[in-house]
């Protein structure tokens, strides 16, 4: 009897042990990508080492290490964190005018303008990130492209739903017109009259290439 409690004791510690390792993990993965994402977004990713990140994680640098085995690889996870909440607010632009692509469209530049002009902004984490790795192999150049791909799909199949004579060229219209919100910026300044022109040159493009399209 006492050799079988003692059997048991190293089972239950492990038993208890390890719902305790993965909480500890998933704790410290999370405060990771929280300063990865505050500061690759304002400082910039090559201007911020590791030992930044871990201490305004709270964490040691073998915790990094146990979640992301490089910090390339760090930098993809904030990149898909980014992405998940990109499309959150691109969703959240659309469900404003259920069932009217060419408003969805229009509501999208008014609410990309918003954001553009508050203080601190930074402009787009792809496009940040895409110039500082000119590899376009490079995995976090990988990760832009798929949110760009993406973003170009959708407005694609809105300029469709609207009535585009060419749907994808009105999506690459729109795009450029998104990318030079994300550039003005940052070189005129949050809250410029190029931004705050977006929505409305949003609104001439939709109208030119749907004929019949209702916008706001």
């Amino acid at each position: 009897m006492k050799h079988e409690g003692h059997d048991e004791t190293p089972s239950s510690a492990a038993r208890t042990s390890r719902p305790r390792a993965q909480t500890a993990g998933a704790r410290a993965h999370e405060h990771l990508l929280r300063a990865a994402d505050e500061l690759f977004y304002r400082e910039g990713v090559r201007a911020v080492g590791i030992e930044a990140v871990v201490e305004r994680a709270g964490v040691n640098k073998m915790s990094l290490y146990r979640q992301f085995s490089s910090k390339d690889d760090l930098v993809v996870a904030y990149l898909q964190r980014c992405d998940v909440r990109f499309f959150e607010r691109f969703d959240e632009s659309l469900a404003k005018h259920p069932g009217e692509p060419a408003k969805q469209l229009v509501q999208y530049f008014e609410d990309l303008s918003r954001r553009a002009s508050a203080p601190g902004y930074r402009g787009c984490p792809f496009v940040n990130v895409a110039t500082e790795f000119p590899d376009p192999s490079h995995p976090a150049r990988r990760s832009v492209d798929s949110n760009k791909s993406r973003l170009m799909a959708r407005l694609a199949s809105l300029a469709k739903e609207a009535g585009a004579k060419d749907p994808a060229a009105l999506a690459e219209e729109l795009a450029l017109l998104v990318e030079g919100i994300y550039a003005a910026s940052q070189t005129y300044g949050p809250g410029c009259g190029a931004i705050l022109a977006a929505p409305r040159m949003a609104k001439l493009l939709i109208e030119a290439a749907c004929p019949g399209a209702s916008c706001p």
